[in-house]
């Protein structure tokens, strides 16, 4: 099959992308059914999906966000594959601009997007080592109409196995689209898909058991900043992620984490209901004197 990247006409079953083929009834349910489907095992349902409808391929592919993969180009620089950088089923290296397997006539970003995109992967190299500490990072670029121009960020980090943690991934997709709206004001509209998944081992003397945890977030942000020249558009699209990344953090922990903790304490107090009523009574007795010690 062949593919180019998208067009800006292509805005994700989460509202990451949208195509002409989203009136298409078939299609439609087919997304449906991977709504339904149990996010650890994405790669293996979409597998079954096209087996089931072949000729919808492309569109599955274009529309399901799946774990990121991890390739290595000629060079022996590591780059993730995703629906950006593929061609046909060829992928291409964000490091050498070249694909593989070799592809005479792939696309390739213009002259001016192809700068960019070597200045934004050095930059977010640094910020993958500052926030994440490992895993890797490819950011990729593609021509719109005019002066428009589009870029994906692609973050992933897995987690070594230790003590009761079996596997576990953080893999982040960044799309942003860039407008010109008047003389050095541009309109960036970012789109951030955040998966997780996370597998434990709760074995209890000789009783295996597991915790499976993994889901998606998605959340859609538009700003217009100040751009002065190239360098500018990577800064900005920089501070935008930066700033999405940690609010998704803060969001993922509070409910993955802690709603999950506040349905297993409602489901079995493991130190009685007494002692958790009485913990409850002393915190609301604290919190009273405390607010009378501030009017006094």
């Amino acid at each position: 099959r062949r593919h180019s990247a998208p067009s800006s006409s292509e805005a994700t079953i989460q509202g990451r992308r949208g195509f002409h083929g989203m009136s298409d009834p078939q299609l439609l349910a087919a997304l449906d059914l991977m709504r339904r489907m149990p996010p650890s095992r994405c790669e293996t349902s979409l597998e079954e999906l096209v087996d089931l409808v072949p000729h919808m391929t492309d569109d599955l592919l274009n529309a399901v966000d799946q774990p990121l993969q991890v390739a290595k180009d000629a060079k022996g620089n590591a780059y993730l594959l995703c629906d950006y950088n593929r061609d046909g089923d060829s992928y291409r290296s964000p490091w050498t601009n070249t694909y593989d397997p070799p592809l005479e006539d792939g696309v390739l970003p213009s002259e001016r997007l192809r700068t960019m995109e070597t200045f934004a992967n050095d930059i977010f190299e640094g910020y993958r080592e500052m926030y994440y500490e490992g895993g890797a990072s490819s950011v990729y670029f593609w021509d719109l109409e005019g002066e428009s121009f589009a870029a994906c960020v692609l973050l992933k980090k897995d987690a070594e196995e230790k003590k009761k943690l079996q596997s576990g991934n953080w893999d982040a997709i960044h799309v942003v689209e860039v407008r010109p709206v008047r003389p050095k004001v541009a309109a960036y509209k970012l789109t951030t898909t955040i998966m997780l998944r996370i597998s434990t081992s709760h074995a209890v003397g000789n009783n295996p058991g597991t915790l499976n945890l993994s889901g998606s977030l998605t959340r859609q942000k538009e700003e217009e900043l100040a751009v002065s020249d190239t360098a500018a558009h990577v800064a900005n699209m920089g501070r935008l992620i930066e700033e999405m990344e940690n609010r998704m953090r803060d969001t993922v922990q509070s409910i993955y984490f802690g709603k999950t903790k506040s349905v297993v304490d409602g489901l079995y107090r493991a130190q009685g209901a007494d002692m958790s009523q009485k913990k409850d009574m002393l915190a609301a007795a604290l919190m009273s004197e405390m607010a009378l010690k501030k009017k006094g």
